[in-house]
């Protein structure tokens, strides 16, 4: 008690806190155990590095405000288990005479060092960082300690490589995996590099002589790796097992999926096969389930069409379908529109596939057609729930538009997605599934189309003077009085892995319908004229917007020209 007592009073005199505040601690700790600087901490008294320092001045030892991950040994790292160097937020960074330079965050743990000086067989010296900073400099060296993919192809040659593929046992966490199977370790390695370098796709692609490896980072594919083809079946019937696949199945498609924890995230990876010319082909989408979910003022919404969403998902009916390609963010659109409406008193219930995000207090299904789970099945059954707001994660058939339209027509607020190019595309795409279009007049009162442009690095990005020729080929409408003096261009640096961008925003064409637009569905009119009676009223178009980006200087005309098409009007 004497010690955590003179600890309180550190804190106390380096930070100013009521003395209240440490007697409230110390009989919390008394009847709960921990230390009184992780009690006050949750208290949110001190922050965790005026703990650092507290500790610091009481025990006479170095307190680093930074760790420098960058020069730390990664076999070091080796030496000691990721879980346990998480749990007891320990990281060994240097080696120098026979001892080591410890960073702890609990220098009072003694049972902890003690561990690591027997793991590690040398004196220990402990350095006091906060907990946070050890975990983020874990991931970094142990990434690091992971080594590179390329030199784990030298470690198949000669392998076993039908047994080890067939391991089944998953670790915990593939960081933590010490199996020594070139396999196990090759596959891990790449699912380990298409985390951290934020990728949303791995292809396994057999080709006449080789396999190639493409990640796909912030929308384009990139080569990875090839390899020879004689690894092609061990790799294919790994993957296939940790997605509970048949591995004797090859002349079929299959679908599965995985679960997996990489340095402390949870991903999930729908996974693909087909079977090709040259063998099965094999796609994963990786989808953080502890990604921070966006609200819709962080998604790329000018403050425009930010201002009419906010007034169209707080309406008490109708519904709102957000269109683009697969990959456009829609997804991420639909959820940061319920996470901003999301109340204790309103019912939200989603039918999905999958789920991808998780919402506190709101009712989500996971559809399966194998057991006839299907949209519609769902839909059916969430009209005797009492919802407030329903979400359908993609209208595909007319079964599943029509009970959309007829919720949204009887009081409930109705967000969904369909696939067409703009926003006027989805008002001829509901009536050719078979919906009469006087109910997708009534029902629909907001169409919003988007896609997602790379937003530029902010480390090596250069502004150059764009030309008139440059400029003309977004075929803007007012001509080129907004053509701005100067335009920024992607470089390349490390950070963006010399591609010169570095995450993504969203270009938005949002489609009002007013009752002119209605009038023009009512007649069944065709998607051009209705996208030029909605650019009359003053809707812009996805170039539109993407012009606002480039001259904001968040992208480049290379990209909105990438991912849009010419506006025929």
């Amino acid at each position: 008690m004497g010690d955590t007592r003179r600890l309180g009073e550190i804190l106390k005199s380096q930070v100013g806190f009521e003395a209240d505040r440490i007697e409230e601690a110390l009989r919390h700790q008394a009847e709960r155990g921990g230390r009184i600087g992780e009690i006050l901490v949750s208290m949110k008294a001190v922050q965790p590095a005026d703990v650092a320092h507290a500790l610091g001045a009481q025990l006479d030892l170095p307190v680093v405000d930074e760790l420098d991950v960058g020069s730390a040994d990664p076999e070091l790292a080796r030496r000691i288990p990721i879980n346990f160097a998480r749990q007891q937020q320990v990281l060994p960074m240097t080696q120098r005479d026979g001892e080591v330079v410890l960073a702890v965050a609990d220098p009072l743990n003694t049972f902890a060092l003690d561990d690591v000086r027997v793991l590690l067989g040398c004196t220990i010296r402990p350095v006091i960082a906060t907990g946070q900073q050890i975990i983020d400099g874990i991931n970094k060296l142990y990434d690091r300690a992971a080594g590179e993919t390329e030199a784990l192809i030298d470690d198949l040659e000669g392998a076993d490589l039908d047994s080890v593929a067939h391991e089944l046992q998953e670790p915990e966490d593939l960081l933590d995996s010490d199996d020594e199977a070139p396999i196990i370790r090759l596959v891990n390695s790449l699912l380990y590099q298409a985390v951290k370098e934020r990728c949303s796709d791995v292809h396994i692609e057999p080709m006449e002589r080789d396999i190639v490896v493409r990640f796909r980072r912030d929308g384009v594919l990139y080569a990875i790796l090839r390899t020879q083809k004689r690894f092609q079946a061990s790799i294919t019937s790994r993957v296939k097992i940790m997605g509970g696949l048949n591995i004797a199945e090859k002349r079929l498609p299959q679908d599965g999926r995985i679960r997996i924890k990489i340095a402390g995230k949870d991903i999930d990876i729908r996974l693909s096969t087909v079977p090709t010319v040259h063998g099965e082909r094999v796609v994963m989408r990786l989808l953080d389930r502890s990604a921070v979910l966006l609200d819709l003022d962080e998604i790329g919404m000018s403050e425009a069409h930010l201002q009419v969403m906010n007034q169209l998902i707080n309406k008490s009916h109708g519904m709102i379908l957000v269109t683009g390609p697969t990959g456009s963010g829609k997804t991420t659109t639909l959820y940061a529109s319920l996470n901003k409406i999301n109340s204790p008193e309103i019912n939200i219930l989603t039918v999905e596939d999958p789920v991808e995000y998780q919402l506190a207090g709101v009712g989500q299904i996971h559809v399966n057609e194998k057991i006839d789970l299907t949209f519609a099945h769902v839909l059916r059954s969430f009209l005797r729930q009492d919802p407030d707001v329903i979400m359908v994660g993609e209208i595909r058939d007319l079964e599943t538009a029509e009970i959309a339209i007829q919720a949204s027509l009887t009081g409930h607020l109705v967000f969904s997605t369909v696939h067409t190019n703009d926003a006027p595309g989805a008002v001829t795409r509901l009536v050719d599934m078979g919906v009469e279009p006087f109910l997708v007049a009534s029902s629909l009162i907001a169409i919003l189309a988007q896609r997602l442009v790379r937003t530029l690095c902010t480390q090596c990005q250069e502004a150059v003077k764009p030309t008139p020729e440059e400029w003309s080929k977004l075929m803007l409408r007012d001509g080129l009085e907004r053509l701005p003096p100067r335009v920024m261009r992607a470089v390349g640096c490390p950070r963006c892995f010399k591609t010169g961008y570095y995450g993504r925003l969203g270009i938005y064409e949002l489609l009002v319908m007013e009752d002119d637009i209605r009038q023009q569905v009512l007649k069944n009119v065709d998607a051009n004229t209705i996208k030029r009676a909605a650019v009359g009223k003053g809707m812009q178009t996805l170039r539109d917007d993407g012009a606002e980006k480039i001259i904001r200087g968040k992208t480049t005309l290379e990209e909105v020209l990438r991912v849009t098409q010419e506006d025929s009007l």
